[in-house]
């Protein structure tokens, strides 16, 4: 696994962004695709339909985006994890302290969709906020509850798949430094 300093095999054309709800992948992911010009395609966009109800096109949609010669999103959902992995030739893995960082950043961020009735991926909005306290699957209550799911499934990737380029970033600094560093020098040429 490469850290936020080191530098990477190759100019990526097809990566990905893993982490836990909240950690700001579709920011980073968004930033990434427009220094390694791989657009950026959100996944939660493939993935929800009306009612927060999951696309009966979701899988077709994603096997035609790793198809493209270039690309960025998030490695998220079971069901086409192992097809973008597959496909990708970098993941970096927002590895975020979680009290200090995720959780005020999920937090916020659903505070701030719901109160402001934010339309999200077709015409979805945050639900009420007192599904947290109902609801199991509440984006908050995600958050909290799969924390620490990350680290084994990038291990069991990781031997999976020798070949392919896992970056760890561990604080909002590193991030920074990683995109300004590496990733812009592997973009660059040098």
């Amino acid at each position: 696994m490469l850290g936020y300093a080191d530098p990477l095999p190759h100019r990526p054309r097809r990566i990905l962004v893993a982490g836990v709800s909240g950690s700001g992948k579709t920011t980073l992911a968004a930033r990434i695709a427009a220094i390694a010009d791989a657009p950026h395609t959100e996944i939660d966009g493939l993935h929800h339909g009306p009612h927060w109800t999951p696309r009966p096109e979701f899988r077709d949609d994603v096997t035609a985006l790793v198809q493209l010669p270039s690309w960025t999103t998030e490695w998220q959902y079971t069901a086409v994890r192992p097809l973008l992995s597959r496909h990708a030739d970098l993941l970096v893995w927002l590895d975020l302290p979680f009290a200090v960082v995720v959780l005020p950043r999920v937090v916020t961020r659903t505070l701030r969709r719901r109160l402001r009735r934010e339309v999200l991926w077709n015409g979805n909005v945050e639900p009420p906020l007192r599904t947290f306290f109902t609801d199991p699957g509440h984006i908050v209550r995600w958050a909290i509850g799969t924390r620490r799911a990350y680290a084994p499934l990038l291990t069991e990737l990781a031997d999976a798949r020798p070949d392919l380029p896992i970056v760890r970033l561990r604080t909002p600094r590193h991030v920074e430094a990683w995109l300004s560093g590496p990733l812009s020098r592997a973009v660059d040429g040098g």
